[in-house]
């Protein structure tokens, strides 16, 4: 009976240490997945400090929307899609509109900035809507552009930052809508009460 009990017991150890085994994993796995999503967390927070420093600082904004206005003179074929850095994206996108104006009708080769497509995406609905599906939508109507999902949510949050759109987080989604198309539902919903 004693050598009985022993292997009963034995079993039972073996069996719950596989348990706890396969469930240290499973945590390891999800706590992986957690890291992850923070670093990526992190680096977009960086890029909106570094954003909200730059224009603290009361720096200009960049004159890179001229310098691609005169790049285009010398080419009649439009820039291939280059790697974005960081700081680049929402100072091209403040001075856009001015840029938009200088081109005049050249429109051609002249590409539009990455902030100004989603703006016009957003333009088209009045509910939110995900990045990854902003993305998708962008790199069907754009095929030359291939930004990557961290390069739209960044240009996203650079966005929000600067008041033109609005982000909406529910559970661990984040979607966002036009800054204005958000007034404009919250005033609808109050002239109809």
């Amino acid at each position: 009976m004693t050598s009985h009990s022993a292997t009963t017991l034995r079993s039972r150890y073996v069996a719950q240490a596989a348990s706890d085994l396969e469930e240290n994993r499973r945590r390891q796995q999800d706590l992986a997945e957690k890291l992850k999503s923070l670093q990526q967390e992190e680096a977009l927070l960086i890029d909106i400090m570094t954003l909200a420093e730059h224009y603290q600082d009361g720096a200009e904004p960049s004159p890179l929307p001229e310098q691609a206005q005169d790049e285009q003179g010398e080419e009649d074929e439009p820039v291939p899609a280059r790697p974005q850095r960081r700081a680049k994206s929402a100072p091209a996108v403040a001075a856009s509109p001015t840029a938009a104006a200088r081109a005049g009708g050249t429109g051609r080769a002249q590409r539009p900035l990455l902030g100004d497509i989603l703006l016009e995406l957003l333009a088209g609905y009045s509910e939110p809507r995900l990045a990854k599906d902003l993305r998708d939508e962008l790199m069907a109507k754009h095929p030359a552009r291939e930004p990557t999902p961290q390069v739209v949510r960044n240009t996203l949050e650079s966005l929000v930052a600067k008041g033109q759109v609005q982000r909406h987080k529910e559970d661990r989604s984040v979607t966002y809508t036009l800054e204005s198309a958000a007034h404009r539902a919250a005033a609808s919903g109050g002239a109809a009460g």
